[in-house]
């Protein structure tokens, strides 16, 4: 296996060997692009995306500045939004379903290092893949680490680190992040705390 083959494998991997410092410079071209682009040239975003990430949906939009390792390894569904400061360490792969919204200062990162220093010295880090489902709002401020699966209609709260896998229809908040409850029928009526729609087109 080379460097990049091991990266992919989940497995300890150098990442300056066997091409994959300049795949992380072609996506830094990519993204300096992106990140320059003038306020009159948003229209160019989605095909910009397209042309950087490994898949995506018709509809696709994400605020800049956005950091990412490769681009090709992350994968989005249909209707994927993005807010300001997004972050992904995609040395593992990322997959995110369909309806994500995503608010500023949101941090993926698959990307970690040995424990001991003499292992981490050694040069060695690994990615373990991170994946979400359909219908997720991830708050503003959130990290979520490597190896995470995050289920379908799920809400994590502003500030959460995600250090374990979260179930579909849950409510999770915190450092580390916890689920709170879960969502339900009821939550449908209101679209702040206990404040209801006075409104019919939502549903």
């Amino acid at each position: 296996m080379n460097q990049k083959e091991r990266m992919l494998a989940g497995l300890p991997y150098k990442a300056w060997l066997d091409g994959l410092e300049e795949e992380r410079t072609e996506c830094k071209k990519k993204i300096y692009e992106f990140n320059l682009l003038a306020p009159d040239e948003r229209n160019k975003v989605p095909e910009i995306l397209k042309n950087l990430l490994g898949k995506t949906g018709k509809n696709i939009f994400i605020e800049a500045p956005f950091h990412c390792d490769y681009g090709w390894n992350i994968e989005v569904g249909e209707n994927f939004f993005a807010n300001y400061n997004f972050t992904v360490l995609d040395v593992g792969k990322v997959t995110i379903g369909k309806n994500a919204q995503i608010a500023p200062n949101v941090s993926i990162y698959t990307a970690g290092h040995p424990i001991h220093p003499d292992s981490r010295n050694s040069g060695y880090e690994y990615g373990i893949p991170v994946t979400i489902g359909d219908n997720v709002w991830i708050g503003g401020n959130t990290v979520i680490m490597p190896g995470v699966t995050i289920g379908n209609n799920v809400v994590i709260g502003g500030g959460s680190v995600v250090t374990k896998d979260v179930p579909d229809w849950s409510i999770a908040v915190g450092n580390p992040c916890k689920v709170i409850r879960q969502i339900t029928e009821e939550d449908r009526k209101y679209y702040y705390k206990k404040q209801e729609f006075d409104v019919e087109d939502y549903k």
